[in-house]
């Protein structure tokens, strides 16, 4: 045996390199080429996709066992921004809600003050009030007599029209805001002064200037009747209604 052919056995015969093999070892796994080809079940050849050499059930080289992140699930769809097709148009606090808002404010502020000169002219109304007959004749209640009655009366009918102004403001405050059911309290309550107006229309009050402002009070609530069943307060208030449906304001 010559040195040169000595070497190449002993090269031949060292594991793990080239050309050589120990007897009884398995022959090393083959990986396949990386580059483009026919992929799924059955696929052959450079760049096939499939169970490689490595057991049963592996993945091949460079690939999740559970897939690709996010390991077969798909991202959540984004929420949807903006108007919807049935979103009404954007619509701006309008003139007409303005005007009719400070109307229905107006007529409160008179009411107000109409209820203070009442107050202030206590004694006045009073008698004015039994000589109309509110209080005249027994009034069936022990222990009061005719003009106790008609004081009892006419401080209930004070404070019962406190209330309702307190009531009616805050009303106003939320037909401002964009409410439409305060906007149709207003309606209600407005309706009712307009209806009983003109029977009151010929008598006189117990004082010519309490007169006079609720003369005042009715147009104002008229006006403001009228300038909310228009049709940009109706258009702003169905918009802000489709507001506060999806949470905006």
């Amino acid at each position: 045996m010559t040195a040169g052919q000595g070497d190449e056995q002993g090269q031949q015969g060292r594991p793990g390199e080239q050309g050589g093999q120990r007897p009884g070892w398995p022959p090393p796994p083959v990986q396949p080429p990386a580059g483009p080809g026919p992929s799924g079940p059955g696929a052959s050849g450079p760049g096939a996709s499939g169970p490689s050499s490595y057991g049963p059930g592996s993945q091949g080289h460079g690939q999740h066992p559970y897939g690709p992140p996010p390991y077969g699930y798909l991202p959540a769809p984004a929420a949807p921004t903006g108007p919807g097709p049935d979103a009404p148009a954007p619509v701006e606090r309008p003139l007409t809600v303005r005007a009719g808002l400070g109307a229905f404010l107006a007529a409160l502020v008179l009411s107000a003050v109409a209820g203070l000169a009442m107050v202030l002219n206590w004694d006045e109304v009073l008698d004015w009030t039994l000589a109309e007959g509110a209080g005249a004749g027994d009034p069936g209640i022990e222990g009061l007599d005719a003009e106790q009655f008609a004081e009892l009366v006419l401080q209930f009918s004070i404070a019962f029209s406190a209330l309702m102004l307190l009531l009616q403001a805050l009303f106003v405050w939320f037909a401002w805001q964009g409410r439409n059911w305060a906007r149709i309290v207003l309606w209600v309550l407005g309706g009712l002064t307009l209806v009983f107006a003109p029977f009151s229309a010929g008598g006189t009050g117990p004082l010519p200037f309490v007169t006079t402002l609720s003369w005042f009070t009715t147009a104002l609530i008229a006006a403001g009747v009228v300038l909310l069943a228009a049709k940009p307060s109706n258009d702003w208030y169905r918009f802000r209604t489709w507001q506060f449906a999806n949470g905006q304001r």
